[in-house]
């Protein structure tokens, strides 16, 4: 992703803060193909062979998993902060959000309605023709799309982008008035401590889902009347660039990893058992109880995932430059990829236990591939993709650089 870009040539880079980001999207493949197979969750095409089982496993996930990318992105902002002068670095985001967004939607996302429409039967087969009409705005068949017939122009799984684009560009102005006058803010969250780290950043979040969730109650990521997403994903951004490099708030989410990874499991349980299998009305202030355990959840997972990355990963893998750089093109690749050979496998009759094995296989082949062979090696689809133009040789690193005081 553009978040990948997160040294300076005087500090040394957080090997941690890269790997988490490849794992991340790792993981959003994996819920992705979960998706075309969990039971009863909607998605642009559906198995035939679906599993109710798979709810748990993905609800597990999908309460902390766009959060934590949020908030790896407002660190890398933290990270590139004084690298660049604001204009500088809001026009280099531009540049690597909006382009990569414009030909994902004009280009890779085409395949994905595609299969949507042969998948409810409302076109023909013939990609070129349907293509046309996309490009054009032309119009489609009824029932072409669940949602609506003529959609026009999508941006599917790539919400993200201009998601994180809003966000950037709301956060600049933001750290200037920090750097100035905001102080005391950067030192009063950097002294969290214990509890404190617990407890604290959920009531911005316990505030949005009161007053605001009410009236936003669906997250559409459409960008325009997504309040409540806004609210919360800005919040964990913006978490994310105020804990940047603060070596003692570092520490106490090191020190805090035994403690809130099992934590995290048992809010998870709470979670289960009081928002989701509790029915609404069975018991005085469930609601209000409900909101601080939805997002004790959300805080204390990343904080879980923050410490044992911090302790496991914050050293020079030899496959991480390759993969954080691959990241961003296989971001943007995966979602066609997948539900094109979704569809196709589903046609051939694979089989519940085969079909879902060579979904994976083929995206993930398909995405080694296209990046390998085809978009790292010409500069104008690297542009496209999110990357620079001409691939810069990973610098070997000191060893002092990766001893980070991930003790303890």
């Amino acid at each position: 992703m553009p978040d990948a870009e997160t040294t300076t040539t005087t500090r040394p880079r957080r090997y941690d803060i890269d790997a988490l980001r490849v794992f991340a999207f790792g993981l959003l493949i994996l819920y992705h193909v979960g998706m075309y197979y969990v039971a009863d969750w909607d998605f642009h095409i559906k198995s035939t062979h679906q599993a109710p089982w798979l709810q748990l496993p993905m609800l597990v996930s999908n309460q902390f998993r766009m959060p934590l990318l949020f908030l790896i992105s407002g660190l890398a902002m933290n990270f590139v902060w004084n690298k660049y002068s604001p204009l500088v670095l809001a026009l280099r985001r531009v540049w690597r959000l909006l382009l990569p967004l414009i030909f994902g939607m004009a280009v890779v996302i085409v395949p994905q309605d595609y299969y949507e429409a042969l998948a409810n039967h409302a076109i023909p087969r013939g990609f070129g023709h349907f293509f046309l009409t996309y490009l054009t705005g032309g119009t489609f068949p009824p029932m072409a799309y669940d949602s609506d017939p003529s959609p026009g122009w999508t941006w599917n799984h790539l919400w993200y982008l201009p998601y994180l684009l809003c966000y950037t560009l709301s956060l600049i102005p933001v750290a200037v008035v920090l750097d100035r006058f905001g102080r005391p803010v950067r030192r009063a969250f950097g002294r969290l401590r214990g509890v404190g780290l617990i407890i604290i950043p959920i009531l911005p979040l316990v505030v949005c889902g009161t007053l605001i969730y009410p009236h936003f109650p669906y997250i559409n990521h459409a960008l325009f009347d997504d309040w409540y997403a806004h609210a919360m994903y800005f919040t964990f951004f913006f978490y994310g660039f105020l804990i940047g490099r603060d070596a003692a708030l570092w520490h106490e989410i090191l020190q805090l990893r035994n403690i809130t990874l099992p934590l995290a499991a048992g809010l998870f349980v709470a979670f289960y058992l009081i928002v989701i299998k509790t029915p609404d009305g069975s018991f005085a202030g469930q609601t209000q109880l409900g909101l601080i355990i939805v997002y004790l959840n959300r805080w204390v997972w990343i904080v879980a995932v923050l410490g044992w990355g911090y302790r496991l990963l914050n050293r020079p893998f030899a496959w991480l430059p390759y993969a954080t750089e691959a990241v961003y093109p296989w971001y943007v690749l995966h979602q066609t990829i997948l539900i094109a050979a979704a569809y196709e496998l589903s046609q051939a009759g694979a089989g519940p236990v085969l079909e879902p094995v060579l979904v994976i296989a083929a995206t993930v082949i398909g995405c080694l591939v296209l990046h390998e062979f085809v978009i790292r090696r010409l500069p104008l689809l690297r542009v496209l993709f999110g990357l620079s133009a001409n691939p810069r040789q990973p610098r070997r690193p000191r060893v002092a650089e990766v001893r980070m005081d991930a003790s303890g």
